[in-house]
């Protein structure tokens, strides 16, 4: 690469949510980060970009409060402060209420373009973050010395470590010649926005279908529409509806009567009457996970190192736990005049991360394979299993405390500690 390079301490190559909470953690702590992205900021934020939403563990708010983004969401945040988890229509279910635990919400949902929004808003605030958007990492060359990214229009950067936040396809990991480990089930997920008649209260429900985990995830009420006969705004849920591969296609085609009868026909009528509000979102279902997370002068954060199902909504979370402790470990080599791309310093952060990310993957993997089927003996089983830990209030507040992500070795941000 010829041209005078803009030196900076991290390139971030990927402007999702994980990428961009990644230069909030390191640019609030004083360093100074580039973060390249395909896609326009403002394009990011239109909600037929990405009408999803994301749980936000507990301990993943902690993160963002440390690194001043939560502030810019909470409005938009709906408190899971209860979550029911059955297995289909079985009578047996398993119940976490927060009030067990005693220490606030076990969570909360937020649309991603209002994640987004925060995210850009606080990285506007913060004078040693510079977002190249949209922009294209045209060549990137790694070697003992830096890390340099040249983009499309010319621009060239130098940092000693490049961190891969480009998804589960990223280039820079295939690249780096970083094996995965992959499968993919015979699973979408179609997602969607449902409104009800009776308020959810914050009430999150799993259920168990013989296709795959139904989601109801409470989401907060819409903006009074007198237009749409909601006066006083609509009571809303987040659907995450895991169906057969070969079901889902005909099923999104569906005219939305017939979309909304079988919505509702999985949702049931706790709620009262239930129908869709918006468009309709589908992606197919797989794991990936890195060999490993670093390789010279590179990390991998995100669904660069890892991807899971879906169906404890921890996908996020890892990502921002992955952020976590490596904001910790380059923080805290910087401050020790350490070189940040050392293998030695990016070592530390592989070992801090693998475990909870291989841990959380085989989990979920093992209860989607679970529950996944509609075989009676099992049924019967999986009904007395959840039934036996709602019944073990030791070993429930142990489930409950590793769904909030405020168990094992903590990050400071995770403790509610500075960087």
């Amino acid at each position: 690469m010829t041209g005078e390079p803009l030196s900076v301490d991290t390139i971030i190559v990927g402007g999702g949510m994980v990428g961009l909470t990644l230069a909030a953690a390191l640019g609030g702590a004083g360093l100074s980060v580039a973060v390249i992205d395909r896609e326009a900021p403002p394009a990011l934020l239109d909600p037929a970009f990405d009408g999803r939403v994301s749980a936000i563990a507990a301990g993943s708010q902690r993160i963002l409060q440390g690194i001043g983004v939560w502030p810019g969401m909470a409005a938009a945040a709906e408190p899971i402060v209860d979550i029911r988890v059955s297995d289909g229509d079985s009578p047996l279910f398993l119940h976490y209420d927060s009030r067990e635990i005693g220490e606030g919400p076990l969570g909360w949902i937020v649309e991603n373009r209002f994640i987004r929004r925060a995210l850009f808003a606080h990285l506007d605030t913060l004078p040693g973050v510079r977002l190249f958007a949209p922009a294209t990492a045209a060549g990137i060359a790694r070697d003992l010395g830096a890390a340099r990214v040249e983009l499309a229009d010319g621009t060239h950067l130098r940092a000693p470590l490049l961190v891969a936040a480009d998804g589960r396809h990223s280039r820079i990991r295939r690249e780096a010649g970083i094996r995965t480990a992959e499968w993919t089930y015979r699973q979408t997920a179609i997602v969607c926005t449902a409104a009800h008649e009776r308020p959810h209260r914050g009430i999150a429900h799993e259920r168990f279908l013989p296709a795959g985990p139904f989601a109801i995830l409470p989401m907060t009420d819409a903006p009074p529409d007198p237009e749409a006969g909601a006066p006083l705004g609509l009571h809303r849920s987040s659907i995450v509806w895991t169906e057969r591969a070969d079901l889902a296609p005909r099923l999104l085609e569906l005219p939305q009567p017939e979309f909304d009868a079988e919505l509702a026909r999985r949702f049931g009528d706790f709620l009262g009457a239930v129908w869709t509000v918006g468009p309709r979102w589908s992606y197919p279902l797989g794991v990936l996970h890195a060999e490993r997370y670093i390789d010279e002068r590179l990390a991998l954060v995100g669904d660069a190192a890892h991807a899971i199902h879906p169906i404890a909504g921890q996908g996020l979370n890892l990502g921002i736990r992955d952020v976590a402790a490596l904001a910790e470990v380059l923080v805290d080599a910087q401050r020790l005049g350490l070189d940040i791309g050392a293998s030695t310093v990016l070592a530390r952060y592989q070992r801090w991360r693998r475990f909870d990310n291989v841990t959380l993957m085989l989990v979920t993997d093992g209860l989607n394979r679970l529950f996944s089927n509609d075989f009676g003996p099992l049924r019967l089983a999986r009904g007395l299993g959840l039934a036996a830990v709602n019944r073990a209030p030791a070993l429930k507040r142990f489930f409950m405390r590793h769904a909030m992500g405020t168990l094992g070795e903590l990050p400071r941000l995770t403790r509610g500690e500075p960087l």
